[in-house]
């Protein structure tokens, strides 16, 4: 069980244990789909959904769980609430889904999901694994967005498709290289953040 109250295992699900600035892995979504902000919200709102329903229903199978069969279950779980967002965004949010649909479908080999299932919703009661899939999730959209509003602003000088300054685009940012580029600064600028609020070490120790 974990000692934490609900509202840190929250805050560190945001910063500590940032998927993006500080793990550093699902990086292909923040890549592939950040090249617009609408499609990074969008992404992160689908992964915040996913994650936090995973670790609900995997908190509560928990005690029925065989442990031998514990990792092909997890990815059953993972499996039907990726469906459950994929058929959900083909249907209410088609302009976007057209653009990232197979990236939705690639949130089921996202590491960190299955990581949570395993170390936390797997060992823990109901309300923290809410808490901490939310966490995780809120964290996941905030480094998206993050990452999604400097690309397009620098590359396409528009926000959410609105056009905000006139000037010569970089249209590097807009290409995986820009997505590198402003992945690498975030996560630098985050882990100083990161190491400033707790106390000279860095977040997560």
């Amino acid at each position: 069980m974990d000692t934490r109250s609900n509202y840190q295992i929250f805050m560190d699900g945001i910063i500590a244990d940032n998927t993006i600035f500080k793990l550093a892995i699902s990086l292909c979504p923040a890549i592939a789909v950040t090249s617009a902000l609408k499609n990074g919200v969008m992404m992160g709102v689908a992964v915040m959904f996913v994650q936090t329903m995973v670790n609900l229903t995997i908190s509560l199978m928990r005690n029925f769980i065989h442990p031998r069969i514990r990792i092909p279950i997890f990815m059953l779980v993972i499996s039907a609430w990726v469906t459950v967002t994929d058929l959900a965004m083909a249907a209410f949010a088609r302009d976007v889904y057209a653009e990232m649909g197979l990236y939705v479908q690639l949130i089921v080999a996202f590491a960190s999901i299955l990581a949570h299932a395993e170390t936390f919703a797997s060992k823990n009661t109901a309300i923290p694994s809410v808490v901490d899939g939310f966490g995780m999730g809120m964290g996941f959209l905030f480094a998206l967005s993050c990452i999604s509003f400097f690309r397009e602003l620098l590359g396409k000088g528009t926000v959410w498709g609105f056009e905000i300054v006139s000037f010569k685009p970089m249209l590097l940012m807009i290409l995986p290289a820009g997505g590198f580029l402003t992945v690498g600064v975030l996560m630098a600028f985050f882990n100083w953040i990161g190491m400033r609020f707790y106390g000279g070490k860095p977040a997560g120790h």
